[in-house]
């Protein structure tokens, strides 16, 4: 056994040898080549079973120890992969099958005092050191366990008054009480009009029948499958991401391949389904559908959805006055009637746009429109995504306004040209848009009294090159802009990265509201960003409402003919992590650790903003962004947000074009991506240990909540257990990643589903408490809502289908949940 125990020691020191030894070289930490050889010496004098490898260990347990508390504090996720294997080994020494087969000197205790000829040996003082040493050493591990040591904990104020008892003045906007629909009428409370409820953005629901007391008591009430799953010639990202509507009677919601479903809102049957057929292409990097837009019309008739059977795009079209809108991953914009899913005959072409108008480029594939348009008053807005890295020349950005009602073109402003507004000829092949320009592929807001529409707006591709922008290019790209209704014209812009060179697009939707200043009650956006930042600004000027200042930016390791910006935005109100340190790198035991450590040093990192680099460079936050198009959820009544700050690494690397060679590209965002045109290629990914987990120690998923106001952060805690992602569906609470984004409702409770765990959680919006909690069948990577069905009972609603880039579990579920005592 000792023999054993000893090969087991000596396999596990060779790595941490030769790895040490390199890492030394690198500039990292000594401790891994030190305890290479300190293991390996002591497996040796086991071999030879000799009682000093006994004290050696000792000596070791009690180094290691010491070293890993002074790396890692109290924090049992950080101390467990460097002390778990040494006292693990220890333990294995005390065995008494190894420990009985020692030699050396020995004590010898006569029996009754009677001649030595029965003698009973007993271990020396190294065995009962090595002991206390492995005793100690796993207390101080587990008892670990009991410190929180990453969560911030404390509440929000929700004391605020109702919003009949504001204090707002008159000349205000009133982005508290909901948008206005295109009749006039306010979305009703119990309805879901937008993708963010209403226009504003907001993902809040002045329903509080479901409450922090009684959520506990939600059931499952009904489920559909919509038969939309990912297929064998789909692209890796083909994700169910959709929000659905509640208009009238029904449900309206879309699918990964653009389906759009009506369903009925007290029991989910589906009532009508509409396919445009839309064919696979590997070229896309996302197949996906985040929501519909409606249009309310202007006879003010309610929406009462049919039952139709088949597909209804091979029906007639017909005319329309409400309609439902969907952009599609071919690019086109299809109008249809809520009551039966028919084309709406009177819009573009028999109920259909072609959004490839006037494109300097048409590669199949290139350019679509994940995120449903905003439609204010008569006016339907449509931006699009552009693939990243693919290619130098690419579609155009370009944002069009059209008629809702005819289609024809009102306005196109493109960040490349932006003072041309004025509508092209859309028969006219010689009017071109710009090449490639920094596109909007997230969802939009609006504001009509303002007269102002709000994008976030995406990079130029190629995203980490920045040599092909010109001026207005460089203005437009990683920020906010607001454009006019009626012209296009752009009226401000906030920047959030100055010459982006990370891809870090601003990826979720602006919020607006009406917010409680020191300075009096502001018309206020708020929008969160990749890096962590939240920007809270006023909506009518574009100004900082909590502030904004520059810093020192990295300026090292950049090609040539490139440039780095000097200093870099950041907001007073941020989820920014610490600048990674070696010390932070993780892994399930020391040897994976080590392997990060040693990535960690041979990669390019001088904190947020290190330049690309042909070497490899460490982005983090990391392109996953700490908030992506989930984005946050705001309390308009009390002026406070709730979100998921995540933090993933990763790393970006710059390839000459003469050193490609045969490498495989083009598969999605992730990997390398060819760039063709470019003098370079690039290569991306998430920072991960040799075991496929991140290489930066956990939490990597937080919920958070904070006082938009003061810029205050009340609480941010772990959020998400392994259970899903480990072989072992161990239910430890790591805090893991996610994508997808929260609603809010006046009950108090926050719903969120989006970690890569197949998990639905309601949360005390107060302090972050978890209130409820479910297993769901498939990964939750998309927005809830809520709703009144036709009894009055509120309804959660939650599509669950997974992401393909992430990996949760892939489905085509629809689940919608109510009280107990109402489910049946």
């Amino acid at each position: 056994m000792e023999k054993f125990v000893a090969i087991i020691m000596a396999i596990f020191a060779a790595p941490l040898l030769i790895g040490g030894a390199y890492l030394l070289s690198l500039g990292g930490s000594p401790y891994y080549l030190i305890a290479g050889v300190i293991i390996l010496t002591t497996a040796f004098l086991l071999f030879k079973k000799h009682w000093s490898a006994y004290g050696l260990y000792t000596l070791f347990i009690v180094a290691t120890m010491t070293w890993a508390l002074w790396e890692s504090g109290f924090y049992w996720w950080a101390l467990a992969p460097r002390v778990g294997f040494p006292l693990i080994f220890g333990l294995l020494m005390l065995l008494p099958w190894v420990s009985n087969k020692m030699r050396g000197p020995k004590t010898q205790v006569a029996s009754n005092s009677a001649p030595t000829t029965n003698t009973v040996k007993k271990s020396p003082l190294y065995y009962w050191g090595l002991l206390v040493s492995v005793i100690v050493g796993a207390l101080l591990s587990f008892g670990s366990l009991a410190n929180n040591a990453t969560d911030k904990l404390g509440e929000l104020d929700l004391t605020a008054a109702n919003d009949d008892e504001q204090n707002v003045s008159s000349d205000e906007t009133s982005a508290n009480l909901g948008d206005p629909l295109s009749n006039g009428q306010q979305t009703p409370d119990g309805e879901w009009s937008a993708y963010g409820r209403t226009d504003y953005g907001q993902r809040y629901s002045p329903l509080d029948k479901i409450n922090t007391d009684n959520v506990k008591d939600l059931e499952l009430a009904w489920q559909i499958q919509t038969g939309d799953v990912k297929g064998p010639n789909d692209v890796g990202e083909t994700t169910y991401q959709a929000t659905p509507l509640k208009i009238g009677n029904g449900l309206y919601l879309c699918t990964p391949h653009n389906w759009v479903m009506a369903l009925d809102a007290d029991s989910g049957e589906t009532r009508w389904k509409f396919d445009p057929q839309v064919e696979e292409n590997l070229q896309r990097q996302h197949q996906t559908c985040r929501g519909v837009s409606y249009y309310a019309g202007q006879a003010a008739s309610p929406v009462q959805v049919q039952k139709i059977a088949g597909n209804t795009f091979e029906n007639a079209s017909k005319q329309c006055d409400a309609k439902i809108f969907i952009p599609t991953s071919d690019a086109k914009l299809y109008a249809l009637d809520p009551n039966t899913g028919q084309r709406c005959q009177d819009f573009g072409d028999d109920g259909a746009l072609d959004l490839m108008h006037n494109m300097p480029f048409n590669q199949a594939g290139y350019y679509y429109s994940t995120s449903p348009p905003v439609i204010a008053g008569d006016t339907i807005i449509v931006a699009g995504a552009v693939n990243d890295n693919y290619d130098v020349n690419s579609p155009s950005g370009v944002i069009r306004a059209y008629d809702v009602n005819t289609g024809e073109l009102l306005w196109n402003w493109d960040s490349g040209d932006p003072d041309n507004t004025a509508p092209f000829d859309v028969n006219d092949p010689t009017q071109t848009y710009k090449t490639s320009s920094p596109n909007s592929w997230s969802v939009a807001t609006a504001d009509e009294e303002l007269g102002l529409a709000y994008f976030p707006m995406g990079n130029r591709t190629p995203d980490q090159l920045g040599s092909y922008r010109n001026a207005a290019e460089e203005k437009y790209a990683t920020s906010v802009v607001a454009l006019d209704i009626e012209t296009g014209e752009a009226r401000w812009v906030q920047q959030f990265v100055h010459h982006d060179l990370w891809d870090m697009d601003t990826p979720a939707q602006p919020t607006l509201l009406d917010l409680d200043t020191a300075d009096g009650v502001q018309p206020a956006l708020v929008v969160p960003t990749k890096q962590g930042d939240v920007y809270v600004l006023n909506r009518a000027t574009g100004e900082p409402i909590v502030p904004i200042k520059e810093r020192p930016a990295p300026q090292g390791y950049l090609i040539a003919g490139e440039h780095a910006a000097p200093t870099q935005p950041y907001s007073g109100l941020s989820f920014e992590p610490e600048p990674l340190t070696e010390k932070d790198m993780w892994g399930a035991s020391l040897v994976d650790q080590m392997m990060c450590r040693i990535e960690f040093n041979q990669l390019n990192y001088d904190g947020r903003y290190t330049p690309p680099s042909t070497n490899g460079s460490l982005v983090y936050p990391g392109n996953f962004g700490t908030f992506n198009w989930g984005g946050i959820a705001v309390d308009p009544e009390n002026g406070v947000m709730f979100g998921m700050p995540t933090y993933l690494a990763f790393t970006s690397k710059l390839i000459p074009r003469d050193t490609l060679g045969d490498a495989e590209t083009n598969k999605g965002e992730q990997g390398v991506n060819a760039n063709e045109g470019a003098d370079y290629a690039v290569e991306l990914g998430p920072f991960l240990s040799p075991l496929g987990v991140p290489c930066q120690q956990p939490p990597w998923g937080t919920i958070a909540g904070a006082d938009l106001a003061t810029g205050d952060i009340a609480y941010q805690r772990k959020n998400g257990t392994v259970q899903d992602l480990s072989p072992i569906p161990i239910k430890l609470e790591l805090g893991v990643p996610g994508i997808g984004g929260p609603i809010i409702t006046k009950g108090g409770v926050a719903f969120l589903s989006a970690a890569t765990e197949n998990n639905f959680r309601a949360y005390d919006l107060k302090n972050g408490d978890v209130l409820w909690n479910v297993r769901i069948p498939a990964g939750g990577q998309a927005t809830p809502m809520t709703y009144l069905n036709s009894k009055g009972e509120q309804m959660v609603v939650l599509v669950a289908g997974g992401h393909g880039s992430v990996g949760t579990t892939i489905g085509d579920y629809v689940l919608a949940y109510k009280l107990g005592d109402q489910a049946k």
